[in-house]
């Protein structure tokens, strides 16, 4: 076990990334907060995951949510060792298209709830004295434009850069800010984003998956396991010297 004992919060994880990660940490020994704003999937997730993993109601876009949920984590379990910040929302419109209400949204969530609950358990870990790890979920968006993703892209580059300026500011506690940048993976979420493409791009229901299947350098989508290697890493002592960095995993796509 690489994080026994740890006591980990990660957001949006009622579902999907997020969950995945959540049952690698229960693997490795880490208590875990099953931060979600849907609450009853939350306590379905956690009851699945079994005694390791407890429900936490967090709306990230919520100051006073995100501070209940960090209040919720230390009664459980005295501390906060580990932040995944993993929710995260996805638009797409042509660039002439995008409505102040999607950006508002979007930035809210990916961008301020980003920044406001690694706040917030930064200031807990600065006040145990014992340090911590931050991981921000960034994605291949966040490293280049795409033409019908402009607000969702660029509220990545700004989880890559707040994770670097986070990164540089935090280390002096002993915080480490790193980055996670996936590329495309599957879930239940790809049906809603296959439609929409496929009412902005013209193309047929599946299509646009498959195309950006076949576009990845390993063949295939990721699995919510292929990226639990990486999370579990960047919060194990194994990982003490990393700061400010953005990992890609991502079957290939971008190097850097």
């Amino acid at each position: 076990m690489r994080l026994p004992g740890k006591s980990a919060l990660i957001t949006g994880a009622a579902q999907g990334i997020g969950r995945g990660f959540a049952e690698a940490y229960a693997r490795e020994g880490a208590q875990v907060a099953i931060a979600d704003i849907n609450l009853a999937a939350a306590e379905a997730t956690a009851a699945e995951i079994g005694e390791a993993a407890y429900a936490v109601q967090l709306d990230v876009s919520r100051q006073d949510s995100i501070d209940a949920a960090i209040a919720a984590v230390v009664a459980q379990t005295g501390k906060l060792d580990i932040l995944i910040n993993n929710a995260a929302l996805f638009d797409a419109a042509e660039t002439v298209d995008i409505t102040r209400a999607s950006f508002d949204r979007l930035y809210a969530v990916n961008v301020a709830g980003t920044l406001f609950t690694m706040q917030a358990a930064a200031r807990r870990m600065i006040q145990q004295g014992h340090g911590g790890k931050i991981i921000n979920m960034a994605s291949q968006a966040g490293r280049r434009g795409e033409p019908l993703v402009l607000v969702y892209c660029s509220t990545k580059a700004a989880v890559i850069s707040m994770t670097q300026s986070a990164g540089l500011n935090l280390i002096r506690h002993g915080i480490n800010v790193n980055a996670i940048a996936p590329g495309v993976v599957d879930g239940a979420h790809w049906k809603h984003v296959d439609e929409m493409f496929a009412k902005l791009e013209g193309k047929a229901p599946g299509q646009k998956k498959a195309e950006v299947e076949a576009g990845v350098p390993a063949g295939r989508f990721a699995t919510p396991d292929d990226l639990t290697g990486m999370a579990v890493f960047l919060a194990s002592d194994q990982a003490n010297y990393i700061v400010s960095q953005c990992y890609n995993v991502d079957g290939g796509q971008w190097m850097s």
